[in-house]
């Protein structure tokens, strides 16, 4: 899928199995900036958090990247000190062969939680994802990222700066477990940008916001979730800033990458065929409106309903009322698309059948208007179906 793609300038990656998961298929990647990266990050606000997410927390005062290594199949996860241990381990073995600071190596992990890492095939995978690492291995680094996920993820946005092309590349992973409370996943970015850190920093986390903070698949936050970016100034210009001509440019292309990423999440949640959008208008405030969109999001009853085909408004009712949100029950509107199923609170009379030819389509969405005040927002989730219970039992 991705055999054409490049990094961008001055980056390598690998994926390879190193024997973590039994079946043998890929499950190592390594992305490698061959000179000092100006790092950001975003993580996992869950209170039951990965080794390496605290280490990454750690890693990212120091504010340098040269590489990030992941491992998939084991999270690393409620593994005490051993595991803190293991993923200073993995930092460490990384940063002696660039020959940099392990805090200038990021480690992630994905998978089971409660196993500790093997290291012996943990250090031998991360010598084997050195010798392989290519500018070209876009396609072998996804497909190591990936557990429940039936397809890798990547993305690509190629602007200007200054005159001078600029490339952004994002990775992701993730199909289950996917509920935002920050990233949802895990993700790496990549740019031959040059970029001040604050400005990064800020620019992800707005970029996160619009994108992977605004999908659900099964409403579980995962410990693990982390999204990095690294701008290794390869592309020769001067440092970005929120001052700089260019740098609406480059905001709107890394969120265009993260936005990408996030929808190819949702439409690869575990067990999904439906993609649903979930638009939220005339509510008290933003928040009001994000709140009930999640509400509905994440509401079992409205993802089975949407699987069966069964356009049951009254669960999407429901939801609006008891979600956070100000709702006054006979003023809401709700449409399935474009066709009215509720309208002052009631039902509007449409035809069931009309109803049903939307939910029967693979991409629909629920608009619902709650004609209180100005405040908007809009989740992306999908339905559930019995694969999904066949995937997590």
């Amino acid at each position: 899928m991705f055999s054409e793609i490049h990094l961008p300038k001055g980056f390598k990656c690998a994926g390879i199995s190193a024997g973590i998961k039994p079946t043998g298929v890929k499950d190592m990647a390594l992305i490698l900036s061959e000179e000092p990266a100006c790092a950001a990050g975003v993580f996992t606000t869950n209170q039951v958090c990965a080794a390496p997410v605290k280490v990454c927390r750690e890693h990212l005062k120091y504010g340098v990247a040269r590489a990030i290594v992941m491992n998939s199949g084991i999270a690393n996860a409620c593994t005490g000190a051993e595991g803190i241990v293991a993923a200073k381990d993995m930092a460490a073995e990384a940063a002696r062969l660039i020959g940099c600071a392990p805090q200038e190596i990021f480690v992630c992990s994905t998978g089971k939680i409660g196993p500790q890492l093997p290291l012996d095939r943990i250090e031998a995978g991360i010598a084997k994802l050195f010798d392989a690492a290519l500018i070209e291995n876009v396609q072998e680094t996804a497909e190591a990222m990936m557990t429940t996920d039936t397809r890798p993820k990547v993305s690509v946005a190629e602007i200007e700066i200054e005159g001078r092309p600029v490339k952004i590349v994002g990775f992701a992973k993730g199909a289950g477990m996917i509920e935002p409370n920050m990233a949802t996943m895990l993700s790496y970015i990549t740019t031959d940008a040059a970029v001040e850190r604050s400005a990064l920093q800020s620019a992800l986390k707005r970029a996160v916001d619009q994108s992977f903070n605004r999908i659900s698949i099964d409403g579980d936050q995962s410990t693990n979730d982390t999204v990095l970016a690294l701008a290794n100034g390869a592309a020769e210009t001067r440092p970005l800033n929120e001052a700089s001509h260019d740098w609406c440019v480059f905001e709107q292309a890394l969120g265009q990458v993260c936005f990408e990423l996030a929808m190819m999440i949702v439409h690869d949640g575990e067990g999904a065929d439906k993609f649903v959008t979930v638009r939220v208008a005339g509510a008290a405030s933003a928040e009001d409106a994000e709140w009930a969109a999640r509400a509905v999001a994440n509401s079992m009853l409205n993802k089975t309903a949407w699987a069966g085909t069964y356009p049951d408004w009254g669960r999407i009712m429901d939801a609006i009322g008891y979600s956070k949100a100000k709702v006054v029950e006979e003023k809401v509107d709700i449409f399935y698309d474009d066709t009215q199923a509720v309208a002052g609170g009631r039902r509007s009379g449409v035809a069931q059948e009309d109803l049903i030819k939307v939910v029967s389509q693979t991409d629909f969405a629920i608009n619902i208007n709650l004609r209180i005040g100005e405040g908007e927002a809009v989740v992306y989730t999908c339905n559930c179906t019995e694969e999904y219970v066949r995937i997590n039992y």
